[in-house]
């Protein structure tokens, strides 16, 4: 740790979390020595801070109290995981239909928040500074796994409205002294991408942060231009806020010289898992329990592909019990060979609403028609739209070297084995692919629901 980065690490980020009456600090030191705890021991410490969280729920959150009274439930007799399940799925409809309920009677400070609405239904919500304290401390945590920290140079390339708007002269002055620097990644044309690169060589960061999809944009284009980026000294890339694909990846690691570290999270659901030097995608067991669900709200076991439920053991102020955040991932039932005790996240397969769907209702592991486009010669980008569970459209950025001929039928003949012989696909052809309302990237939309197609089995 040089010597700028120790006095930000150690003085000026404390300071600011001390004025901001954040418990950061006492928090990061705790999860640093319970990551280190054995399995049993921290299932153990969940079974504690579930109970007693539940218990204030019942005793001063209204809409809780209520529930809790109508189905017979006595928090302070939760003694297993498990009992977390004799509670319903808080779903976002619930959230704003009873948000002023939710909100607990005890005094705490909290701020509103909501999410991008990539989906197009924003949500909001509370949160306290005690849950803040708790989310930004996990992600401390993750990012001392790579070996930088909070004062190296950090370049972070987003997009979100919401990030971009809060850039007030506070908070530059505070990106400044902790060496942090945005690149705002809403628009992306050729020109602006040439500006990124050279401020990326110019800064010389330790890490990246920001959407894999922006961040590949870029490498591709450097790389592209012959643009060297492997010789700035970059540590890792941090992904986020997107799904992370393979090819994805394989650009980054080769471009900029790095490893790729995938995060999972939201401003509603918290800092959910991050992944390890060693490859284990850690969940923040400490904080967060994480199901992987049915349709029913049952719990899947692992290897098994649901929707991601949370319970955020510190969303006081504005509870988090048993939330649906409208993601569909896998759990593991392996250790990492890093030691950490965690448990892991085997994969996170994206929003239910990117997830496609064969005529049979099967939810199709979209990776294997990825990879397929993106190992042809000539194709630049890609955006498969699901319009029902018999129609797909297409669209492909192309080069000189795409041959409609030879290229076409094999893409046709992909969706068919994969999603079902009596699937149509209209293949067009667009200049670029455009980005959302939030900068994101979604290469896989489905406009078919799950609950239209039947209940969601896996190959």
């Amino acid at each position: 740790m040089g010597l700028y980065t120790a006095f930000a690490a150690n003085v000026l980020f404390p300071l600011h979390e001390k004025l901001k009456r954040h418990d950061t600090i006492a928090v990061k030191h705790e999860l640093e020595r319970t990551q280190w705890l054995k399995p049993a021991e921290l299932q153990s410490l969940q079974i504690n801070r579930l109970r007693a969280f539940l218990t204030d729920c019942g005793q001063h959150v209204p809409y809780y109290r209520a529930l809790f009274r109508s189905i017979s439930f006595d928090p302070t007799r939760v003694n297993v995981l498990s009992d977390l399940t004799r509670l319903p799925i808080l779903t976002k409809d619930i959230i704003r239909r009873e948000f002023d309920n939710l909100k607990s009677t005890q005094a705490e400070p909290m701020r509103l928040f909501s999410t991008t609405g990539s989906t197009g239904d924003p949500l909001r919500f509370c949160i306290s500074n005690t849950r803040v304290s708790h989310d930004v401390a996990a992600k401390w945590r993750a990012t001392r796994w790579w070996d930088v920290d909070i004062g190296d140079r950090e370049m972070v390339i987003w997009s979100s409205p919401i990030e971009l708007t809060k850039q007030d002269r506070i908070k530059q002055i505070r990106d400044w002294l902790l060496r942090s620097k945005l690149v705002p990644s809403a628009a992306m044309s050729a020109s602006d991408i040439e500006r990124f690169i050279a401020d990326i060589r110019a800064f010389r960061p330790a890490m990246l942060f920001g959407y894999p999809s922006s961040m590949t944009l870029i490498a591709q284009h450097a790389e592209k231009q012959g643009i060297r980026m492997n010789d700035l000294g970059i540590k890792v890339a941090f992904c986020t806020a997107e799904r992370m694909y393979p090819h994805q990846a394989d650009v980054l690691k080769r471009v900029f010289g790095c490893p790729v570290a995938n995060g999972y999270g939201g401003r509603d659901s918290g800092f959910i898992a991050h992944a390890c030097p060693e490859g284990g995608n850690h969940i923040t067991a400490e904080d967060i329990i994480v199901e992987v669900v049915d349709e029913q709200g049952l719990p899947l076991p692992p290897g098994v592909p649901g929707e991601v439920v949370v319970t955020h053991l510190y969303s006081t102020g504005f509870p988090f019990v048993r939330y649906k955040n409208g993601d569909v991932a896998v759990l593991d039932d392996l250790q990492c060979k890093c030691g950490r005790g965690l448990p892991l996240l085997k994969e996170v397969r994206g929003r239910t609403n990117d997830v496609l769907l064969a005529e049979d209702g099967t939810m199709v592991h979209d990776v294997a028609i990825a990879m397929v486009l993106r190992d042809m010669p000539g194709v630049n980008g890609f955006k498969v739209i699901q319009e029902t569970l018999h129609h797909c459209r297409l669209q492909l950025v192309t080069d000189d070297r795409f041959q409609n001929t030879g290229s076409e039928p094999k893409i046709r003949d992909t969706f068919q084995a994969r999603l079902g012989r009596g699937v149509t696909l209209d293949i067009e052809y667009v200049a670029a692919i455009e980005p959302e309302k939030t900068g994101k990237f979604r290469y896989v939309v489905s406009k078919v629901s799950q609950h239209q197609a039947g209940q969601m089995t896996t190959p």
